[in-house]
């Protein structure tokens, strides 16, 4: 299919993809259920005897992108550096690349994929390839490929290979006729973008394998994210990552949203350490499979009168992107995260100071501006 390989290509431009690899612990014997795409009856599969781990082999496809490295980070102190493998079809950093197990894997390849997860023994796979919002709209085509098609071939082969399935959903995925202030778990979604039609996509047919084949697939609505070791990746709420930067750099920052415009957001501790207890979580506690998630909700003039207790000449003007604009007034205000609170205990650590501390703390180094950069 000549299209696909080419938006393959042009994915390898724009994009974070899947990856895998390297070092190998024991793992229990998973068996194969039923998926869409069947075995063959001829398939040579390796038959070996391994012993029982209590931790689980992890692949983290778009593992490149805000999240992947610190959830990487994060799972290996927890579970064993081996045990989890980062993936992308960019060329990481040294410091990534030295730190644990990577390898090169396209989503859009489904077999190579397959391979990837076969041969390593995957026993949990975080789905974080995907074209964001703003870049979504910039070029639709690849946005459908690599959100949806891609999300098809992980679906499959989590399916097949009986797997753990985390696909991380957003504040996108809600339109504007959803209620926004606060959003529910359940509501009308109707999203005006690539990006939230590829994520309510995601989150349906992730539920829908789950109750047809058995997929544990589990699924947190991330509202905005903001980290210090990260640049921004083309999301609409990405101002509130480079207000930081530009503050400590120019002293100087121009909004592409209005002053007033309020979205849900959450520091990367939070959403990692979100990520990390739903995958954790019972079973049996689960009385849904996507959650919302929230920690606070500030407009970006809200996010500058904390900005400026650090850097009091910050002069922060507007110069409004109508496209982003008009993504985020079909956002919600705050997200509604009772279910996820209640079902398996979820509680945020960070507030608006306590991000604004966090970040300049963070960013106060030359050393690490220089990383982040």
């Amino acid at each position: 299919m000549p299209i696909v390989r080419n938006l393959g290509r042009a994915a390898s431009q724009l994009l974070q993809s899947s990856g895998c690899g390297c070092g190998i612990s024991l793992v229990p014997v998973r068996a194969i259920g039923v998926s869409p795409r069947q075995v063959a009856s001829d398939a040579g599969f390796h038959s070996v005897t391994f012993s029982e781990s209590d931790h689980p082999r992890v692949l983290i496809t778009g593992g490149l992108g805000q999240l992947g490295v610190g959830l990487a980070k994060l799972l290996r102190k927890r579970f064993g550096k081996n045990n989890v493998i980062l993936s992308d079809i960019r060329k990481p950093a040294d410091n990534v690349f030295y730190s644990g197990p990577f390898i090169f894997a396209d989503i859009l390849d489904y077999k190579n994929l397959r391979e990837i997860v076969v041969n390593n023994r995957i026993t949990w796979l975080f789905h974080y390839s995907a074209l964001l919002s703003a870049v979504g709209e910039a070029n639709v085509p690849l946005a459908r490929a690599v959100n949806i098609t891609g999300l098809h071939n992980v679906l499959d082969i989590a399916a097949e290979h009986n797997l753990r399935l985390f696909v991380p959903s957003t504040i996108g995925a809600f339109g504007p006729t959803s209620p926004r202030d606060p959003t529910p778990d359940l509501c009308i979604q109707r999203p005006r973008t690539i990006y939230g039609v590829s994520k309510v996509h995601a989150e349906l047919m992730g539920e829908y394998y789950h109750y047809r084949y058995g997929l544990d697939f589990r699924c947190l609505r991330y509202p905005g994210v903001i980290s210090a070791d990260s640049q921004p990746g083309g999301g609409t709420t990405d101002y509130a990552v480079k207000i930081f930067h530009d503050a400590i750099k120019t002293g100087k920052f121009k909004c592409y949203l209005r002053p007033d415009t309020r979205l849900p957001m959450m520091y990367i501790d939070d959403c990692l350490k979100a990520t990390l207890e739903i995958m954790e979580a019972p079973a049996e506690s689960l009385t849904m499979r996507t959650y919302n998630i929230s920690a606070m909700s500030f407009t970006p003039e809200e996010l500058a009168q904390e900005v400026q207790k650090y850097v009091p000449e910050l002069q922060m003007t507007y110069n409004v992107d109508q496209v982003r604009q008009a993504i985020a007034d079909s956002w919600p205000m705050n997200f509604d995260d009772s279910n996820a609170r209640r079902d398996w205990g979820w509680k945020h650590d960070y507030d608006l100071p306590e991000l604004v501390t966090t970040m300049f703390s963070y960013l106060s180094s030359d050393s690490r501006i220089a990383q982040a950069n």
